[in-house]
């Protein structure tokens, strides 16, 4: 009686198998793949908004203040965005005719609010407070990623349960001090706005510095990690508590 299958059966059926089993496997780690990629998280994508705004422009090359337009970002929650009034402090008397700046003109003229688009979101579950992170010294571009290079705002983290952990689990190794900050000059609140200060002024930055000016975290050096343990206990950084769930699910 002749074979009703060849030897090559044997094979296909065995690597039929295991692909069958890897099938699974495939379509979790493309799925786990897209949903940590740009094209979910919005990380690094240019968001439009009502008046083509540069962070570069105006916190780097002009030199302004984050407060002028983030004006709660020390003392609440939100940082804020900037009323209409804000823009025409300046624009009121340059670049009055700018095409870019109609919607901001319009807004003015009409008393209506610019509607910003939201470029950083976390959801509705999770609470987070700009200013417990500000007076603690961690930096704006440490979430934000590199601000002062930004031409059109975009999201520099993705903002994962697993991205915030690192810190609330060691904080010391992000809490960081310039001379300034140990010789008490400044606090590790007006430390945060001396970064933006120095670049635009040109002044030489630390070691910490430069890395958060290209958008990298605020991370203390691995042989200065005992100034960040230090930091911790003068800034009243309890580590138990950042490790509560309450803490941001509340």
């Amino acid at each position: 009686m002749p074979q009703t299958f060849k030897p090559a059966a044997n094979t296909i059926a065995t690597v039929s198998l295991f692909a069958g089993a890897a099938v699974p496997f495939i379509a979790f780690l493309t799925g786990s793949t897209m949903t940590n990629s740009p094209y979910n998280t919005k990380q690094f994508v240019p968001i439009d908004q009502p008046a083509p705004f540069s962070h570069k422009h105006h916190a780097y090359e002009l030199g302004i203040d984050c407060r002028f337009c983030h004006a709660t970002v020390e003392e609440g929650a939100v940082a804020g965005v900037p009323a209409t009034e804000v823009c025409m402090t300046c624009h009121s008397q340059i670049w009055t005719n700018s095409p870019n700046l109609e919607a901001v003109r319009k807004s003015w003229e009409t008393g209506t609010s610019l509607q910003w688009n939201k470029v950083n979101h976390v959801p509705d579950f999770v609470y987070f407070n700009h200013s417990i992170h500000v007076n603690r010294g961690i930096s704006c571009n440490n979430c934000h990623g590199a601000v002062n290079k930004m031409e059109l705002t975009w999201k520099g983290q993705s903002f994962k349960m697993s991205w915030c952990l690192q810190c609330h689990e060691d904080p010391s190794k992000y809490l960081f001090e310039t001379e300034a900050v140990k010789s008490g000059t400044i606090s590790p609140r007006e430390q945060v706005f001396d970064l933006y200060r120095k670049l635009s002024s040109g002044k030489k930055l630390t070691e910490v510095e430069y890395q958060l000016a290209e958008g990298l975290p605020q991370v203390v050096p691995s042989d200065d990690v005992h100034a960040g343990v230090a930091a911790m206990k003068e800034r009243g950084i309890n580590v138990t508590q950042l490790k509560d769930c309450y803490v941001c699910h509340h």
